[in-house]
């Protein structure tokens, strides 16, 4: 890479940012052909039509036009993938193909990346609070198993990548007010030092009162440095040092009267959960490095990466205090080999290491509660009154590592075809020491003695082969096949609740289409995945509990796209139809055989109409619908989903000021976002957000 090539990359993205369209999110502005345009799917920048997978990309232009309070605002609509926020904040639940779907709190199941580096612990955990969602360039998600970027993760792959440091062309201020008391400011000032250097400084500030929902507030301040530097050789150097506060309350859960009672009237002033104080209070520290080295055909692309993050995370029954805090250090090795094996060719190839350390973590009881004074159930905890810590119940030490290595090559025959094949192996441990003096017990409502002394070593190795075929059927228009398979590694909280959990195994066989052109653009496929051992969450008596299922099934259709009706007018949509099945499931004695999968639409789908005028107007309307679920894996009774919850967005840009206006919920629906049923029959109703207006002003420079 050299200085003159780096210093056109902002003006080449801003170019085929404005034209990118992959499947599930489209943008309206499309007047060249988009066959240009590259992404990072497979490790190789590449022509979006000629990945031989299912991927979707989120680019600049999109994410300029989103409020950004949370990546639901990017990447809702998206088919296939299932995203949205209970706090309105850095929580998000987020399923792709059905993966992601057991989680209670954060993504599971999912490779989450930013640049290149993983936001995924090695146990399946993701989390978003440390990533700045005003500082994003694009975002890209590739569904399913077999990503070389996916250690451990068979749902599939979201790669967010932020602003470049010698992106010195878009600098600005910016300052936005809504409903709800949500705030957003966000300051980039990034600049050429010399021929050399470059350094950028972002800082960022959002919140949210959230006040038509009781304990519901989100918090969080984020400051980051980046330094570029242009060696004598060609190589580039780009080093980030960036910390986040991030303060998020978790509002309870509604019965359905109280659900009824939200219907009518937008607010939730009470919760059935005895636990009124949950949260994540976090506070991280985030360093990455990664050099680009070019050696005639070979490129080399190591990475380091270093995090330390403490939390104060009050759940159900206890209080987790991360006081000492969490190391995470991690390396990835690349390198790129550009050959000529059946025409011009490439390899890729690497190795991989991440170990996440924790030192005396606790948990503790809250201090202050509520109990049933007298009677049968006398003692059981009714509410809490504040989320003060009390008694100590456990202290635990852990280490997870995961160690990697991954190989890539890519043919292309001919003009038409492209070949990938692919191999990543990685093996990933916990070893867990702690000492429970006293856990929570959901049947009686009640603190009860613990287990005492406990230690865990698990490991497992995880195999992600791939082979991804693209042909060119004309200028316009690609096929492609794929057969892919991933190991999915348990997370640590499952294993210590299960540690019998075996990693459940993902094959996914998919065809598709891919269109390109000035006027328009679609993807659709067609996908089957069989998984073995899936991991299940049930609820028994309010507690989430963890098993291996015998077999899933999981078919799926998918299709988006858009096209431009007339100048600067654009219409689109996409769709998603989804038939997952257990095949093989006995729980606690109750065969769910033949039963759907909770939680997951057989429909989702999204319209969209997108204006830009050349005088500096600019709007887009967006309507999603979520069709009916199971509320569990009994199949007992259905949720009517959402119909046409519709965004908008519209703007006027002259020079160097732009004021905007973002509206979710336009016609203030109310409904849940999720409900689920228990063993026992009761219902956990999560509210979905009323009409929320925010008005940004930009100023570029």
């Amino acid at each position: 890479m050299n200085f003159e090539r780096n210093k056109q990359e902002p003006a080449r993205r801003f170019r085929v940012g404005i034209l990118i369209f992959l499947a599930g999110n489209g943008i309206a502005v499309a007047e060249q052909p988009v066959d240009r345009i590259s992404v990072t799917a497979t490790r190789i920048e590449r022509a979006t039509k000629e990945v031989p997978s299912a991927i979707s990309v989120i680019d600049s232009d999109q994410i300029a036009g989103a409020r950004m309070m949370n990546i639901k605002d990017a990447i809702q609509g998206t088919p296939g993938v299932l995203i949205d926020s209970k706090n309105g904040g850095y929580d998000v639940r987020l399923i792709v193909r059905g993966a992601g779907q057991k989680a209670n709190y954060g993504v599971r199941e999912i490779m989450v990346l930013r640049d290149g580096v993983p936001m995924t612990d090695p146990d399946s955990f993701s989390r978003f609070d440390y990533f700045d969602t005003q500082d994003v360039e694009r975002i890209e998600i590739t569904k399913g198993p077999g990503s070389l970027y996916g250690a451990g993760s068979a749902g599939g792959t979201v790669q967010i990548i932020s602003k470049s440091v010698f992106d010195t062309d878009d600098n600005r201020v910016k300052l936005g007010f809504g409903n709800y008391g949500a705030q957003n400011f966000h300051l980039r000032l990034a600049e050429d030092i010399n021929d050399a250097n470059a350094v950028a400084v972002t800082a960022s500030h959002r919140a949210l009162e959230n006040d038509w929902r009781r304990w519901n507030d989100f918090d969080t301040n984020q400051l980051g440095l980046k330094h570029g530097l242009m060696l004598a050789d060609g190589a580039t150097l780009e080093t980030e040092l960036s910390y986040s506060e991030a303060d998020l309350q978790l509002p309870g859960t509604m019965s359905e009267a109280q659900f009824r009672e939200f219907l009518d009237s937008g607010e939730q002033t009470e919760t059935q959960d005895a636990w009124q104080h949950s949260g994540r209070y976090s506070r991280i520290w985030f360093f990455n490095s990664r050099l680009e080295k070019e050696y005639g055909n070979l490129t080399f692309k190591p990475r380091l990466y270093y995090n330390h993050w403490t939390h104060y995370h009050p759940v159900t029954g206890a209080i987790n205090d991360n006081e000492a805090g969490t190391d995470v250090f991690g390396t990835d090795l690349e390198f790129s080999y550009r050959h000529r094996l059946l025409g011009e060719s490439t390899l890729v190839a690497g190795i991989t290491a991440r170990v996440e350390d924790s030192d005396d973590a606790r948990r503790y009881q809250y201090r202050d509660v509520q109990t049933i004074p007298f009677g049968p159930q006398a003692g059981r905890i009714t509410a809490t009154l504040s989320d003060a810590r009390g008694d100590l119940m456990e202290t635990q030490s852990a280490t997870n590592t995961l160690y990697g290595i991954y190989l890539q090559e890519s043919i292309q025959p001919s003009d038409r075809w492209l070949v990938d094949l692919s191999l990543r192996y990685d093996r990933t441990s916990f070893a867990i020491d702690g000492n429970e003096i006293t856990d929570y017990d959901y049947a009686s409502g009640t603190y009860v003695a613990g287990t005492g002394q406990y230690k865990i070593d698990k490991r497992f190795d995880l195999y992600s082969p791939r082979v991804g075929v693209s042909y060119a059927l004309s200028p316009a228009l690609s096929l492609f096949g794929s057969i892919a398979r991933s190991d999915q590694v348990p997370s640590e909280s499952e294993i210590k609740e299960n540690q019998a959990l075996d990693a459940s195994t993902a094959t996914n066989f998919e065809i598709g289409l891919k269109g390109r052109t000035g006027l328009w653009s679609f993807d659709t496929s067609v996908y089957y995945i069989n998984v073995e051992d899936e991991i299940v969450p049930t609820l028994v008596d309010g507690q989430t509990r963890f098993q291996n299922a015998g077999r899933t099934e999981k078919r799926g259709f998918e299709f988006g796209g858009y096209y431009q009706l007339v100048e600067g007018l654009s219409l689109g949509g996409s769709y998603a139809f989804s038939d997952y099945e257990y095949d093989e499931f006995i729980d606690a004695g109750s065969d769910y055989s033949g039963n759907q999968m909770p939680y997951v639409p057989r429909h989702q789908y999204a319209l969209f109409a997108d204006y830009r005028h050349p005088g500096g107007f600019k709007a887009r309307l967006q309507t999603n619908s979520w069709g009916s679920y199971y509320m569990d894996p009994a199949n007992t009774e259905k949720y009517g989903g959402y119909d046409f919850v519709t965004d908008l967005s519209m703007g006027y840009e002259t020079g160097p000021h732009t004021i905007s206006l973002h509206v979710q919920n336009l016609f203030d629906k109310h409904y849940a976002t999720e409900v689920k049923k228990d063993t026992r029959g009761k219902h956990y109703y999560s509210a979905a957000s009323p009409l929320a207006a925010m008005l940004n002003y930009n100023f570029a420079f």
